[in-house]
């Protein structure tokens, strides 16, 4: 925008980026969109040979190569500042040696923390602020990002009292210091609990390590891992680390957690028992980023609490006193949405166990104002009243519509009251919340009130989802909590049991007549079982016809545009159907592909058809590469076309079955 703008005039644009890792990744983001003036300043000499040479494009930089730079190095007008992480980039020397150089320039600072209320916050407007009421520019708040789903929200619950800070240490060595008030970075935070002696002294304490380590061993397994999700361990400094790291191998496999944090060398032996060269830890981070690969938790202290995106992370556990924007760039650390490509996983938010009790104090650690505040963070108490909540009101109509122990009625009753897809999606819908709140809170006393209802949900849900759903075999209906709760309130009867399915031959209609249950039930499980013999027999064009064909009986049948025994006549016709084809092929010595053609002909009333189809068959034999050779695939589409064109004389029909025909194949996975 402001290389477009006329009034810019050729302008020189700085791009302020405040780490190596991000100034790498911005280089490679503007090249990519094809910028050719741009101009990396990685050194101080760099920078001043560019500013002094009225350079006119791109410079992309840190605030660091700004130290001694000359005053009025260039004071043109229209050099633009874009300033990263502006609420303290520019505190201190740098910024004066910035601005002293620069004097005309325009200064544009980002920010990803709310800052208004912070004493850092003053001095950010002073220097970047509008004339406006509220000074900023512009402001996307985190409420917003939640609500377009570029964040996530955050819960987070406190750990047993015993393993609280206590208030007065808290408060009298962190939260009530002046200076403590907006910290901006790691580093300032970490002098701050330098002094803080009873604090780390009890953060620290050995036996109250090993109670926490057990703690975190102990809610990973019943809570983060069965989700699927990684968490991160935050410990008060790099010691901690090292102590948390020999703690949390007690109860967990050594493989499932690794400490990541910066090795000196004059440090101890317990501190370099952990040191890791810059490979392994790029592989670590690259590793964690991955469900399938350990480690499962990263215990850390200042490394990856900034800048470090890793969407499978889930919970944080807090045993770091933090405030303002510390605490927000940590935390936020959580929130990124998280869903693979099945959609079995959607992350449904990030959270945070504290150790410390900072949230008990959440007006002291995070001075933002108190909307943004409620935006950020929630307690996790109110997940309990949602699902209470949800349970006492929803739960019950659908409750109400078991009457036995889920034998053959209520199947045939489920099925027949959720033959309408407005009726499912609203239970697709309700259960899907109700059951993220189940997985998230259990395991956890509160629950035991409604465990049995909910397990009569979760079936009821597990019957309807696994009836109607298009797809033979459904992926992780229930997470994996649920997942016992369903198996004890369910047998194998109806719908439940992939073996239910019944095989598509010559016994089949004599089978489905004899068979127990409601017409409903029967219909739903034929079209599964036409379904699940095609995809077996992935081969046969005829059968991948056939379960289309008894797909859209389904649909008039769930839509009550046919009864219910008018849709169990039409399918028992359709298997009748293949068996008469069968005999048909066999006599005719056709294979697969030439039935199907020949049959398409025939229906569409075209001359010749089994000569046709035989030619169609040879076309396959003469293009042998068509399913990877874009060209062969061309080639063998006019051969088919020619065809049909030589026995029919209407290119609109002839286009339709070609087009039939190839997109039949591409149902059979063959395209």
């Amino acid at each position: 925008m402001l290389f477009k703008a006329p009034q810019a005039d050729k302008p020189t644009i700085l791009l302020m980026i405040d780490r190596n890792e991000l100034e790498d990744q911005m280089l490679k983001n503007l090249t990519a969109l094809g910028l050719g003036n741009l101009e990396h300043a990685d050194r101080i000499s760099t920078l001043k040979r560019l500013l002094r040479d009225d350079y006119r494009g791109i410079i992309v930089t840190m605030i660091h190569k700004f130290r001694d730079l000359p005053e009025n190095i260039n004071t043109r007008d229209n050099i633009y500042v874009l300033i990263d992480e502006a609420h303290r980039t520019t505190g201190g020397d740098l910024g004066n040696f910035l601005m002293a150089g620069l004097p005309n320039a325009t200064y544009i600072g980002f920010t990803g923390t709310p800052i208004d209320k912070t004493a850092y916050g003053k001095g950010t407007f002073k220097t970047f602020g509008c004339e406006d009421d509220k000074g900023y520019l512009h402001k996307y708040s985190i409420a917003e990002s939640i609500e377009d789903g570029t964040t996530l929200p955050l819960y987070y619950n406190l750990a047993p009292n015993e393993m609280l800070v206590p208030h007065e240490t808290l408060d009298k060595e962190f939260l009530s210091l002046a200076e403590a008030e907006g910290v901006a970075d790691i580093e300032e935070l970490n002098k701050i609990l330098e002094r803080a002696v009873n604090l780390k002294n009890f953060l620290k304490g050995k036996e109250r390590i090993r109670q926490v380590a057990k703690y975190v061993a102990d809610h990973y397994r019943e809570n983060v891992e069965p989700l699927g999700y990684k968490a991160f361990l935050v410990g008060v400094d790099r010691e901690a680390c090292a102590h948390y790291k020999h703690a949390l191998d007690e109860f967990l496999p050594p493989e499932y957690s690794e400490e990541v944090y910066t090795g000196n060398n004059n440090d101890s032996k317990l501190l370099k028992e952990f040191h890791l060269d810059p490979k392994k830890e790029r592989q670590l981070r690259k590793s964690f980023t991955k469900l399938e690969q350990q480690p499962k938790i990263l215990i850390v202290t200042e490394k990856l609490l900034t800048g470090f995106d890793a969407p499978v992370l889930y919970a944080m556990y807090l045993d770091k006193p933090m405030r303002d924007h510390t605490l927000l760039q940590a935390i936020a650390r959580v929130n990124r949405p998280y869903e693979n490509e099945q959609k079995e996983m959607v992350k449904p938010h990030g959270f945070v166990l504290d150790f410390v009790g900072i949230f008990d104090k959440l007006e002291k650690a995070l001075a933002f104002d108190s909307d943004e505040v409620n935006a950020i963070v929630k307690d996790l108490k109110l997940l309990k009243v949602l699902f209470k909540n949800k349970m006492e009101t929803i739960a019950p109509d659908y409750l109400q519509l078991i009457e036995g122990r889920f034998d053959d009625r209520d199947v045939d009753n489920l099925i027949e009251h959720f033959r309408d897809p407005e009726r499912r999606k609203e239970l697709f819908t309700e259960y899907k919340e109700i059951e993220m709140l189940y997985e998230i809170i259990s395991p956890d006393a509160f629950l035991r009130p409604f465990i049995d209802d909910y397990g009569t949900l979760s079936a009821l849900y597990v019957i309807v989802r696994k009836a109607y759903t298009k797809r033979v075999m459904v992926d992780r209906d229930i997470q994996k909590k649920t997942s016992e709760l369903v198996q004890q309130r369910i047998s194998t009867n109806g719908v439940m049991a992939d073996d239910n399915f019944v095989e598509i031959n010559a016994e089949t209609i004599d089978l489905i007549k004899k068979k127990q249950g409601s017409d409903a039930t029967k219909v739903i499980n034929l079209v599964k079982s036409i379904a699940k013999t095609a995809e077996e027999q992935s081969g046969d064009l005829y059968l991948i016809a056939m379960a289309d064909r008894a797909r859209a009986v389904q649909e008039k049948f769930e839509n009550r545009q046919t009864s219910t025994t008018e849709a169990l006549e039409k399918l028992l016709e359709e298997i009748k159907e293949n068996e008469v084809r069968k005999q048909e092929q066999a006599a005719k010595g056709f294979d697969g592909l030439t039935f199907v053609v020949c049959r398409m002909l025939e229906d569409a009333e075209i001359g010749e058809a089994e000569v046709v189809s035989r030619k169609i068959s040879k076309a396959f034999v003469e293009f042998p590469n068509w399913q990877s050779s874009e060209n062969e695939l061309r080639e063998l589409r006019k051969k088919v076309t020619f065809a049909i064109f030589a026995e029919c004389e209407d290119p609109y029909q002839v286009t339709v079955l070609v087009e039939d025909f190839f997109q039949l194949l591409e149902k059979a996975g063959r395209v």
